[in-house]
């Protein structure tokens, strides 16, 4: 039967990176992808420009429940020395908002790159290959494709459960489960909101409409762009606070951050008594916004007519606009997956199961969570490159 130092199962972001490194290292590494190519989730991201890192990623851009779990493998692989590989391949990048990373021309730079790691490390990668039977133990046996495949180190990199249509599926927390490994329950993270059927009609008119907003859900801000939908809201600062958010809490959004209505109205009354609040916001806001604002809540008085409850009310509305999401859009379009293994069953070093030895889980599977804009693309490089250095 054949024989493998290492069988990683997964070949996404982390599962590629922990076979390059292993096989960098002289290690007989078999890659096993139940999908039909490589790579998929890295090929859609970043609207297919691949966010592959964020030049401030630190243990503070990370929700776990041990907060100080990736330090070690984040400090061990960092940014910059991934960034060293891209240079070295001359991929071309570019940075966008807050340290946010991104190829110049497409995703599947940065899949090539991986590849041609693991070609140089003489990693085995079969795609379309199922696993059944799975045997933990050493040696690890299972069953890939019909034939039965040795390993003495098994690393399981299958990723969460977001986007099934990219193949994404309950492998590991099944394993997981059925190994008795503690599991973090799992939800949604960097997904969209959806608003109520009443408010969905109220705000309909403003589909495609972006504002700089501050977004706070579960004690988290976030200000970055918020996006209207059809459906109710997105945009990097909803789904930056969609990770804090809990079915039935508050969101709460500040359309006019850093700016103080009371002040904006004082200084317009002089030289324009006469001119709705609607069209003086107009000048801070985008106009759809500034106009449905207006027809739906806003006082319809001129700027000399607000009286002190006037503005505190458009105030309210304007700084403190509450709403109440219905639910989220679900793992269908959530870009990861929040929870997992309990990082208390693994070691922090080598991401190695403390009652497995040599099993190790790598990557979204694991209860470590990126905020977005390229921190999740960072643990995934660091966790695969822990393990790779330990398998």
């Amino acid at each position: 039967m054949p024989r493998f130092d290492v069988v990683i199962l997964g070949a996404g972001a982390a599962g590629l990176m922990c076979a390059a490194t292993a096989g960098a290292r002289g290690r007989s590494v078999l890659v096993i992808e139940h999908a039909g190519r490589v790579g998929k989730k890295i090929l859609m991201s970043g609207g297919g420009r691949c966010n592959f890192t964020n030049l401030h990623t630190g243990p503070e851009h990370f929700l776990s429940a041990n907060p100080h779990f990736m330090k070690s493998a984040l400090a061990r692989y960092t940014q910059w020395d991934f960034i060293a590989l891209v240079e070295r391949y001359a991929i071309p990048y570019h940075e966008k908002t807050a340290g946010q990373l991104f190829c110049d021309r497409k995703a599947r730079d940065i899949v090539g790159m991986l590849l041609a790691e693991c070609e140089a490390g003489g990693v085995t990668i079969r795609t379309g290959t199922g696993v059944t039977d799975l045997d933990v133990g050493r040696p690890h046996r299972m069953i890939a494709g019909g034939e039965t495949v040795t390993a003495e180190s098994l690393v399981i990199a299958t990723g969460g459960l977001s986007i099934p249509r990219m193949g994404a599926t309950p492998f590991g927390l099944e394993l997981a489960e059925r190994l008795r490994l503690a599991i973090r329950p799992t939800r949604v993270a960097l997904v969209p909101f959806v608003l109520g059927k009443r408010k969905q009609k109220q705000l309909a008119d403003l589909a495609g409409v972006s504002v700089d907003a501050e977004v706070c859900a579960g004690g988290a801000c976030f200000r970055e762009a918020l996006l209207f939908t059809h459906k109710g809201l997105s945009g990097p600062a909803v789904l930056q606070a969609s990770s804090y958010w809990r079915e039935g809490e508050a969101v709460t959004i500040d359309l006019l951050p850093g700016t103080d209505l009371e002040t904006l109205v004082e200084a317009a009354r002089a030289n324009h008594p006469n001119m709705h609040l609607k069209n003086l916001l107009a000048d801070f806001l985008p106009r759809r916004l500034a106009q449905r604002w207006g027809e739906l809540w806003l006082p319809d008085k001129p700027l000399a007519q607000l009286s002190r409850a006037d503005l505190e009310k458009a105030g309210d509305l304007l700084h403190r606009w509450t709403v109440h999401p219905q639910a989220t859009e679900g793992y269908a379009t959530a870009e990861v997956t929040l929870g997992g293994i309990d990082t208390d069953e693994l070691s922090s070093k080598t991401l190695e199961a403390k009652r497995y030895p040599g099993l190790y889980f790598i990557g979204e599977v694991v209860d470590v969570t990126g905020h977005l804009g390229g921190h999740n693309f960072q643990w995934a490089w660091a966790s695969g490159h822990a393990a790779g250095e330990a398998v």
